[in-house]
């Protein structure tokens, strides 16, 4: 370990298949660390046994975890303090409650609009979110999200559907015109995203396109890595 200073990248990861969901949040750890060489940036889910543990014991105690879920809901705010344990590491606020996601956001949607030749006035956009039956947390921060993603964008129409709670994935993109795109409100590709999506959108006969997560998009693992350089070295930038 070069560095001084690190930084812990947590996410759900996929109970049933760990590995597949440890790969892949490693990889978005590596595009994380491109943007802030000043930090050494690591990576455990939640759903591999131990192995969160294992890497924290590994690492300073000062090191910050980020949290790469959508919400501050029950895995940020009770499963993972409670697998932190008596550690001193501090928790940072998740990336889906960071006030310049949007921005982010829109600004990949830009280029992906640009790159079919349409425009956001005349494309309607759904937003694709997980929901909980247990808070209300990650309902809210998708809405605030989808609104505050109108406010920037300007498209004709943004539409949240949810894989548990109501409206369904499937009844928001019902009625989607072929000038439409599905954007997954999720922090990785598993299975929600790999399943239960497609057959949402499939059962609604969405003609759209879906693009990918939130933690694939450049604009948003910048986003990250600047948060972890400002929390890490609060002096960087004056």
């Amino acid at each position: 370990m070069s560095n001084s200073k690190h930084a812990l990248l947590v996410a759900h990861g996929q109970p049933s298949d760990p590995k597949p969901a440890e790969d892949d949040l490693a990889e978005i750890a590596n595009q994380i660390q491109a943007d802030v060489p000043e930090v050494t940036v690591h990576s455990a889910t939640l759903a591999s046994p131990g192995y969160l543990e294992i890497v924290l014991d590994r690492l300073p105690a000062s090191t910050p975890v980020y949290p790469l879920f959508t919400s501050d809901g029950w895995f940020v705010t009770n499963a993972l303090p409670r697998r932190l344990g008596s550690r001193a590491n501090s928790i940072m606020p998740p990336m889906g409650i960071d006030p310049d996601l949007p921005q982010a956001v829109a600004q990949h949607l830009h280029d992906a609009l640009n790159a079919r030749g349409w425009h956001a006035g005349d494309t309607e956009l759904v937003v694709a979110a997980h929901g909980s039956g247990r808070s209300r947390n990650p309902a809210v921060a998708a809405q605030r999200f989808a609104d505050a993603l109108q406010t920037l964008a300007g498209f004709a129409k943004i539409n949240v559907g949810y894989v548990e709670q109501e409206p369904s994935i499937a009844d928001a993109a019902r009625h989607c015109g072929s000038q439409a795109m599905c954007l997954p409100f999720f922090a990785c590709a598993g299975g929600h995203v790999q399943d239960d999506i497609p057959m949402a959108l499939t059962e609604a006969s969405f003609k759209g396109d879906t693009l990918p997560v939130l933690g694939l998009l450049p604009s948003v693992t910048s986003l990250i890595a600047r948060r972890i350089l400002e929390h890490s070295i609060p002096t960087a930038g004056g």
